[in-house]
């Protein structure tokens, strides 16, 4: 099969089908000596979707997809193209001065603002920043069903107090009566509930109707399982459901994934299931409706919108289609994608089950191939009839507020401009300047090492075409600086990538273009940009004067001054020096620029480099500069001579140590393990810090007296969570591999305060002790910690101290030959209990005993099969089978601890770990939305 389209206009095969298989009679190809060779043309409209455009082709534009984020885009289309919905959004109390990423409300009328008047897809990113979600969330699928609860939740309480409060409740809630009724006395227990959607079971259903009647279906309690009445004792009687009234929308959530009790997982019902086009649920005399409800609203519903899973349990991808105005044209919203649709692949192909293909080789008497649609329905919205006019009403431009349109006016400027930037960019360039003003600003306040961050300095969008001296120009109107009196200097990045002032520009390159400056041209994120650096000098009354010749002698240093006491560093000048002078020549300079005494001891160090480690070496103040390599652009750090006997008043008493202090300091945000969302406090430690370092700060910060009970865990920046292991005790040796996540560094930690000390907790092991009755039902259970060492009767002895446990030695002897644990076989679930067997016992005996402990109905207990279960092999036994015989001919391996009597039957409970979580199809954390 092949698409012949301008691109691709020719196609064939070289190798077509072997001569073997089509020779080969029992293929079918060649009959009675024939073969027929077919070729199918059709001429088809076939959509380019590499130059789609949406909004032409529809009117509509789609929702970027953030990662995950799909099953979220077909809820948001879904919503918004319920007018009514839209129209209470807009009408959400909003200011100016909130920030979209702060607001729910502004966020959601932001995004349906541009979904109104965009020509493009459309970013949800403001929505689920406003949601408080991070990136981690944004590739995290969840439930439609779920986050439309949460959100709507989440609106409904954002209304309260405002012109459109209850506005979600008018739209989707709808009530239903839950009764029980006595069949032999006058008795009836009725309870109202609300719902603003319901779930309707697909499986053993074939309609929507289906799922109705087995919604409101009649369940009688009788025998055993009589309803207990208050006035009347145990009755026979009938438990129901139905409803008072339905609400003008009513979504309806398909049950397309359920938990499987026999394979033990979670599955996606992939069955047909039909829903129609027009709902009637006032059919059979309102057989749905309870005797409370008003019988005069007619509830016949229109469907408006069907979203639908393509995948299966474990993941997939969500779109929707919705008939935006109830005609009969359907559109495909898919992300960023929309495509008109028919109403046949809005209705029938979407409602599962099977198709079968048709057969590729006539000559072939085969059964048709079948195979499971995976896409279909999972969530269907209906509009009453009688209230279309209101729901799908009309919105006009007084329903926005102005602000929202002046915001998004100005947004959809700025794209403009960017985008009208970014095509002009090959022929412009950043142009970024450097003065000495600059680096006073910078240096101890946004930098410690070298001598400007260029990411804070103002920034000219320049013509590549334009030259220094018509920069001089602009620079002279800029800041009041004669052009004579302007010296650039190229600022280039060394060997060992420190950017620093080189050399200046030459009289020639002066009248170049910026473009062509290839030496101060640094490129970042595909963009260039040129650094330069502003040489002024001033003479008297502070006035710019021309700079001094420079020769090839001259060197121009920059200088920096350190203050141990008050641990501060700052610039403080840069001068021309001679090469073949020395350091002590300059020393009275210094001195006099630091306002020191002119004889003043000081000790001079070069700064060298920051990454990947600090060097600053001191300077031989007898040897050249030239002897000691320094050059243009170097910086020279003093400061006053500290003396053996003072170093220990300071913590950095030295430039070069705190340098390295500088270096390796990180704050650090602490967060209670139980809040991992919060900061509870801050500090500043060195990535050098020790494991007992760290735990010490903290406890201090807590006014805790043992830093051992201090428990810490790393952080795992991809999914902004604890990690599920804490860190054991001097597990780590440094901060810096506490904060290191992979290739990552980070800045949180979370702690937890313990009741002993990690080192002792440590050397303890969690137990689950469970008690259990004659019937071997669990009556209580206790968690505890015994050290690993402790035998089987320490813990026995430990329990009874604590008063938990009244026995007699007797009946804890786990290791005697006669008692044998029964688990349970392939997959082991519930709880293993030891069981006594008798000399001579048949298993049809012990069986009895069993099913007797363990209550188990005679219907299920035929299905159970016992097996003598090892490590290593299964061997099924008989009812005539002497089981004691059985283990006593058997050698273990690893003793007989290894042996058990195992039962082998379907579990009748799911995992705990599905029960908080049986209607999510997959096992992801729970939708929250903080904000």
């Amino acid at each position: 099969m092949h698409h012949f389209n301008a691109r691709e206009s020719d196609w064939g095969f070289t190798s077509f089908m072997p001569l073997m298989d089509l020779y080969d009679s029992s293929k079918g190809y060649v009959v009675n000596d024939k073969c027929i060779i077919e070729a199918e043309v059709a001429v088809r409209k076939i959509v380019d979707f590499w130059n789609y455009d949406s909004k032409k082709m529809t009117g509509y534009v789609g929702l970027k997809n953030q990662g995950a984020t799909c099953y979220m885009n077909s809820l948001l289309q879904t919503l918004y193209h319920i007018p009514y919905f839209r129209k209470a959004v807009y009408h959400m109390p909003t200011t100016e001065n909130d920030t979209p990423s702060g607001s729910i409300p502004l966020a959601l009328q932001s995004l349906f603002y541009k979904l109104q008047h965009s020509d493009n897809s459309v970013a949800t990113k403001e929505l689920t920043k406003s949601f408080g979600w991070d990136s981690y969330d944004s590739f995290m699928q969840h439930d439609v069903q779920e986050l439309n609860r949460v959100l709507c939740e989440k609106l409904e309480n954002k209304m309260k107090g405002t012109t459109v409060e209850g506005a979600i409740q008018k739209l989707f809630e709808g009530h239903h009566m839950n009764y029980i009724e006595c069949i032999n006395v006058e008795y009836k227990s009725t309870r109202k509930e609300s719902f603003y959607d319901l779930a309707l079971d697909v499986k053993g259903c074939s309609d929507v109707y289906a799922s109705f009647d087995k919604y409101v279906e009649v369940e009688r309690l009788e025998g055993d399982n009589k309803y207990q009445s208050e006035e009347h004792g145990l009755q026979d009687a009938k438990k129901g459901m139905l409803f008072i009234d339905f609400p003008p929308v009513l979504q309806l959530q398909l049950k397309r994934f359920e938990y499987d009790f026999v394979r033990d997982t979670m599955v996606k019902i992939n069955d047909r299931y039909e829903f129609p086009l027009q709902l009637d649920l006032d059919r059979d005399d309102g057989k749905y409706l309870s005797p409370e409800a008003n019988r005069s609203v007619r509830n016949l519903y229109i469907l408006h919108s069907v979203l639908v899973h393509s995948g299966g349990v474990h993941g997939g991808h969500y779109y929707a289609f919705i008939r935006p105005t109830l005609s009969d044209q359907w559109f495909k919203f898919d992300d960023e994608r929309v495509t008109k649709e028919d109403m046949k692949r809005a209705l029938e192909e979407q409602y599962g089950g099977e198709e079968e293909l048709p057969h590729t080789n006539p000559g072939l008497n085969t059964t048709p191939l079948r195979f499971t649609k995976h896409s279909n329905a999972y969530m269907l919205v209906y509009i009453r009839e009688s209230d279309k006019e209101k729901i799908i009403c009309d919105l006009d431009e007084e329903d926005i507020s102005e602000h929202l349109k002046v915001r998004l006016r100005k947004e959809l400027e700025e794209k403009e401009y960017k985008k009208r930037e970014k095509a002009e960019a090959h022929m412009f360039t950043a142009l970024k300047v450097a003065r000495d003003s600059d680096l006073k600003e910078q240096i101890g306040r946004h930098v410690h090492f070298d001598l400007v961050d260029f990411d804070k300095i103002n920034s000219f969008r320049a013509p590549k075409s334009m030259s220094i001296n018509e920069v001089k120009e602009e620079l002279s109107k800029e800041f009041g600086i004669p052009v004579e009196s302007q010296r650039f200097w190229v600022w280039a990045k060394r060997q060992n990538s420190t950017y620093r002032p080189s050399r200046p520009l030459t009289f020639q390159e002066e009248k170049t273009a910026i473009g062509l400056l290839k030496d101060a041209t640094v490129t970042k994120l595909q963009t260039s940009e040129v650094r330069l650096f502003l040489e002024v000098h001033f003479g008297q009354e502070n006035q710019p004067i021309a700079p001094p010749v420079k020769t090839k002698e001259d060197i121009l240093l920059f200088f920096k001054l350190y203050d141990p006491e008050k641990e501060d560093i700052r610039y403080v000048g840069n001068f021309f020096v001679k090469a073949s002078g020395k350091p002590s020549d300059i020393v009275e300079r210094l001195n006099e620029i630091a306002g020191f005494p002119s004889d003043e001891d000081i000790e001079l160090y070069e700064e060298v480099k920051f990454e990947p480690c600090v060097m600053c070496e001191p300077i031989e103040s007898n040897v050249s500069f030239r002897s000691s390599q320094i050059d243009n652009g170097d910086i020279i750090c003093y400061q006053k001579r500290c003396l053996l006997d003072k170093m220990d008043q300071y913590r950095y008493p030295t430039v070069s140590s705190f340098f390295e202090y500088i270096h390796n300091r990180q704050a650090v945000r602490f967060r209670l393990l139980e809040k991992p969302k919060e900061d509870d406090f801050s500090l500043e430690l060195s990535k050098r810090s020790t494991y007992d370092d760290v735990v010490e700060k903290v406890a201090h910060q807590l006014g805790l007296d043992e830093p051992s009970k201090i428990r810490l865990t790393q952080h795992n920046p991809y999914s902004q969570q604890p990690k599920p292991q804490p860190i054991k005790y001097r597990g780590l040796d440094y901060l810096s591999e506490m904060l290191h996540h992979h290739n990552q560094m980070c800045d949180i930690l979370y702690y937890e305060t313990l009741d002993i000390p990690l080192p002792e907790l440590e050397n303890l092991k969690t137990l689950r002790v469970a008690f259990q009755n004659a019937t071997n039902h669990e009556v209580s259970f206790h968690c505890m910690r015994s050290p690993k060492s402790n035998t089987l009767f320490d813990l026995i002895e430990d329990l009874k101290s604590k008063g938990e446990v009244s026995c007699n030695d007797a009946e804890f002897r786990f290791f005697d030959v006669y008692l044998h644990k029964i688990c349970k076989h392939m997959q082991y679930f519930g709880e293993p209990f030891f069981f006594l067997i008798r000399d001579g016992e048949a298993l049809s005996d012990i069986k009895v005993r069993i099913q007797k402990r363990l209550q188990v109905p005679d219907e299920q207990f035929l299905k159970w099969k016992f097996a003598y279960v090892t490590f290593s092999r299964t061997e099924y036994l008989q009812d005539s089978d002497i089981v004691l015989s059985q283990f006593q001919k058997q050698k273990p391996v690893y003793g007989g601890w290894e042996q058990h009597l195992g039962l082998e039957h379907t579990a009748t409970t799911p995992k705990r770990s599905y029960f908080a979580s049986q209607n999510r199809h997959s096992f992801e954390k729970p939708v929250k939305i903080y904000n």
